[in-house]
């Protein structure tokens, strides 16, 4: 016969309500975590989810949706995430959308179809259209890297605008004034704060951006190789800032097949995955996110929603670092 929450009740001396604390995902002391994981794993408890997602209208289950899963970022992100739930006793369903907004509807719509408890979401979708159906079923929404307007949602992004300002004015301070940029898709929020702390750097350095020096990729590797390849016919570019890790990988391609050395031919700052930048030769210098704080702050946000323990919209934003390589020459 299947073992039972009183049978654990029995076996550890603890109450029902310490034993159902625990299961439902709430605050346990861990000398009685300990004792209760012991007589799960002693007793073979298995908890019947599905009948007690029927009871209690909850599945333990937080869907995310993303836009590619191969992103390094994503990935990195959605590990943390994972860790954390898991270890309070939800799973995740992460859907891939592809970068496609349409995709990106039917995974939120797939994940309400299977009454998942909260969504967590890297938009696609700039107006937040997709999101609608979550909201009216009242489920807990986080956006994470892209914040869109009029959703009164919760968010935890990064510093796009400092981030690239500051990558820029360190290939300023190098003497640096042809500075070309390959920036990411028109519309989408970080590409646009990202172009934007940009064009502040320059402004504030009594630079005029000059369009011929700017270029739009799509996030992808291979973006990044076409872009470099368009912006290498301005010879007089003598640095570039890639905002985002794909783009980066990509441009560092298109360098060695153009042999363009850095940073005698180029000075270059890219994005994310230190370990990537301390690859190349010489290493890169790169802008990085806290990847993993911001999964930790999302998956504490969406246990505290699951809680009942928030009322107002919490909208984090974290700084970035810049890990320095050896790709900026000094030109004066």
């Amino acid at each position: 016969m299947a073992a039972t929450m009183k049978d654990i009740s029995k076996k550890t001396g603890l109450g029902l309500a310490t034993i159902s604390s625990y299961f439902n995902g709430g605050n346990v002391r861990e000398k009685n975590r300990v004792k209760i994981e012991a007589a799960i794993k002693e007793l073979h408890f298995e908890v019947n989810e599905i009948a007690r997602g029927l009871k209690s209208n909850r599945t333990r289950t937080v869907g995310i949706v993303i836009p590619e899963l191969s992103n390094i970022f994503c990935a990195d992100v959605i590990t943390v995430i994972e860790d954390i739930l898991r270890s309070r006793g939800y799973a995740i369903m992460v859907c891939d959308c592809r970068t496609d907004p349409k995709l990106e509807k039917q995974a939120i719509d797939f994940l309400l179809s299977k009454m998942v408890d909260g969504i967590i979401n890297i938009p696609v979708t700039a107006d937040g259209s997709h999101l609608i159906s979550a909201i009216r079923k009242e489920k807990p929404v986080i956006l994470i890297d892209r914040k869109i307007g009029g959703i009164a949602c919760d968010s935890v992004l990064v510093d796009n605008i400092g981030a690239a300002k500051s990558a820029t004015m360190q290939l300023v301070k190098n003497g640096h004034r042809k500075i070309g940029i390959i920036a990411g898709p028109y519309g989408v929020f970080t590409a646009e704060e990202r172009l934007l702390g940009y064009k502040t750097a320059l402004a504030d350095s009594g630079i005029q951006p000059d369009e011929a020096l700017i270029v739009h990729g799509d996030y992808s590797i291979e973006s990044g190789t076409q872009c470099l390849k368009k912006l290498a016919a301005n010879k007089d570019m003598t640095a570039l800032f890639v905002s985002n890790y794909e783009m980066t990988v990509g441009t560092v391609i298109a360098l060695n097949q153009l042999q363009i050395k850095i940073p005698d031919d180029l000075s270059v700052i890219g994005f994310d995955n230190v370990d990537f930048a301390h690859a190349v030769t010489p290493p890169l210098t790169v802008v990085t996110q806290p990847a993993r704080e911001i999964g930790e702050q999302a998956a504490a946000i969406m246990l505290k929603r699951l809680s009942g323990d928030l009322d107002e919209p919490v909208n984090i934003k974290l700084s970035t670092q810049i890990d320095m390589g050896k790709s900026i020459k000094r030109i004066i």
